[in-house]
């Protein structure tokens, strides 16, 4: 199969695009809820689908380590195991590479973990992700890359860029099963020039998309864009651009203003399961005593399974009795305002009013933020 992005509308940098996929087609701007191990916590595939997600991440390292690859391939591939019919993006592993800095040690050839859950020893290099992610049959396979600390000095990400680089090039170099993508990463810490470096160097190299790698990594918001800022007028307009790990509604919004079509983070079901419940104009947090005799929806005007059915004082009740049904409710609720955002921004694009949509909504969000009587 061959790569099919097009772009269906456009307003300023911001685009709206179609991206083809052996699973389907996907919609751009796009929020890809994350199922690190496989699923989306709190969440069943029929449901995802009921919000409008189209695609769903998930983590070559984390399967890998449990319940191991080669079970997942016996299954019929990740999608057979999981129950879900979509596309799926896999995470390389990279990211662990980061996340796991006290239990990993990198070489030239790849990454040596020691495993966060029995303490195995297992490695992971590029052509260990290739395959794997090959097991798994995603239909979005990204390079194994380095993804460096932040902060981090200008020497270390210099070394970082370069082996990301060696890396990138045996991944491209590996062949793939027929109409699987993969998309390259760009690193560079803070460094525009080491971006761009990085960037060059891998359009060069001919991936189907290219994702900004090394940002939410622990740096203050305006750092994160401005490495976005460096990095996205190097990739080719003919291919999607992603940011990984990212992030709050407006950042999001802010980064599809420069021009990224594709996201995935945690935030939205991993806060869900301490009660904290996002709306259009902002986030609160559920289990606070105001909402005990508080009968509206978790937001109003909402159309969520969640919100058309229940209360705040119910899901109040159900989060400090530690039941299951409060956190899948808020989790339903929050990735259907995710959703639901990514699906605003395409039709605003398309209309030409996108930078009117932004502004409004960044606007009522910082509002909500500074008053918390706004929903």
């Amino acid at each position: 199969m061959e790569l099919v992005f097009g772009i269906t509308g456009q307003d300023g940098r911001a685009r709206a695009g179609r991206l083809q996929t052996a699973y389907g087609v996907v919609e751009t701007p796009v929020f890809m809820p994350v199922g690190t191990q496989g699923t989306v916590k709190c969440m069943a595939p029929g449901e995802l689908r009921e919000l409008g997600a189209e695609i769903v991440l998930a983590n070559t390292y984390h399967l890998l380590v449990r319940p191991g690859i080669e079970i997942v391939e016996k299954a019929g591939g990740l999608h057979t195991f999981m129950g879900w019919d979509g596309p799926i993006l896999t995470d390389s592993g990279g990211y662990q590479v980061f996340s796991l800095a006290k239990l990993r040690r990198i070489t030239p050839t790849g990454v040596e973990f020691q495993s966060h859950v029995d303490g195995k020893t297992l490695f992971l290099g590029p052509k260990e992700a290739i395959a794997a992610q090959a097991a798994l049959g995603s239909d979005i396979a990204m390079v194994f890359d380095e993804c460096a600390p932040w902060p981090c000095d200008r020497e270390y990400a210099c070394r970082s860029v370069d082996l990301t680089l060696q890396w990138a090039a045996r991944c491209r170099e590996i062949e793939r099963k027929t109409g699987a993508l993969l998309f390259g990463i760009v690193q560079g810490s803070v460094y525009p020039d080491l971006r761009e470096k990085c960037a060059r160097e891998l359009v060069a190299l001919d991936f189907d998309g290219y994702a900004v790698g090394g940002v939410s990594v622990g740096e203050p918001f305006p750092e994160m864009l401005a490495q976005v800022e460096a990095t996205v007028p190097h990739l080719p307009v003919e291919r999607p651009r992603y940011v990984m790990g990212v992030g709050t509604p407006p950042q999001m919004l802010e980064m599809i203003a420069r021009g990224v079509d594709m996201f995935d983070c945690v935030l939205p079901t991993r806060v869900a399961r301490n009660g904290t419940v996002f709306t259009r104009t902002g986030t609160y947090a559920v289990k606070n005593a105001r909402y005990r005799e508080d009968f509206r929806p978790l937001e109003e005007g909402c159309a969520c399974a969640a919100c058309r059915q229940f209360s705040r004082a119910y899901v109040r009740h159900l989060v400090w009795a530690n039941e299951i049904l409060g956190l899948r409710l808020v989790t339903t609720h929050n990735l259907h305002v995710y959703v639901n955002l990514m699906r605003e921004s395409r039709a605003a694009i398309t209309a030409g009013k996108f930078e009117e949509f932004r502004k409004e909504f960044v606007a009522a969000y910082k509002e909500r933020v500074e008053n918390d009587e706004s929903i």
